[in-house]
């Protein structure tokens, strides 16, 4: 049935797809986020509790997989809040960063079709806006948690430095910080899903295979750029307000 435009109200009901929707309770949610969002969670404990069950002073195997990947998260971390501020973030911008590369991996190598669903279809939990404005809400939410750990209430103060007249200024910008992270990530998987869809259906031999490669170095430039920007924005937060150490 096609949407009627007499009422702007109705415009809220517009949507692109089918989906299969679950009630709980009051809310109405995105059934198939949920399913492919639960996996990747279960992949990233999966590997974490394996490769932590039986730590060795000398690490090998999947521990030392896991060891490296703690390293590298660390050091994006301690690169954009600094030295002495960064190790409470490490598990925030860690969980972010291994959701989001998992989550966009699956996109690409899981065989979604093959998975019947009542209505819609499985993919990448980040193909859908939803995830990605979530992502990038709790990250705004960390950034006031880091402000205001450092400064207290008198963070908000920032709003009218150097002059009130700024005043809207700063707060815009406040705004466009969550809406860039969430557009930015949702635009590049969903474009990079059709773009594979549509190989697959024209020439499904040849060319998808190198298409996808490329698509899988890409997510995972994708989750390294939120993870940076998320805890760029921490580390501006706190050096902003007595930090100054954010580049030591």
């Amino acid at each position: 049935m096609s949407p009627s435009f007499s009422s702007p109200f109705l415009l809220a009901e517009l949507e692109v797809g089918h989906h299969l929707y679950w009630h709980l309770g009051k809310f109405t949610v995105h059934g198939q986020v949920l399913i492919t969002s639960w996996i990747a969670i279960a992949l990233i404990l999966t590997v974490v509790l394996l490769g932590t069950r039986q730590l060795q002073r000398e690490p090998a195997g999947l521990q030392n997989f896991v060891e490296y990947v703690l390293e590298f998260v660390q050091s994006i971390a301690r690169a954009q809040i600094g030295e002495k501020n960064f190790r409470p973030w490490v598990p925030y911008v860690g969980t972010l960063f291994l959701f989001i590369f998992v989550s966009n991996w699956m996109g690409n190598l899981f065989p979604w079709k093959l998975i019947p669903l009542p209505e819609g279809e499985l993919a990448s939990p980040t193909n859908d806006i939803n995830t990605t404005a979530g992502l990038a809400l709790l990250t705004s939410i960390m950034y006031f948690v880091a402000g205001i750990s450092r400064r207290g209430l008198s963070y908000f103060k920032k709003y009218i430095e150097p002059t009130p007249v700024l005043l809207p200024i700063n707060v815009l910008e406040d705004f466009t910080k969550p809406l860039s992270l969430s557009f930015r990530l949702f635009g590049n998987i969903l474009a990079e899903e059709l773009v594979i869809a549509v190989l697959v259906l024209l020439v499904p031999l040849l060319i998808p295979v190198p298409v996808m490669i490329l698509f899988l170095f890409t997510g995972a430039i994708q989750a390294l750029i939120f993870a940076t920007l998320s805890a760029a924005y921490i580390g501006e937060a706190l050096e902003g307000h007595g930090g100054g150490d954010h580049h030591d």
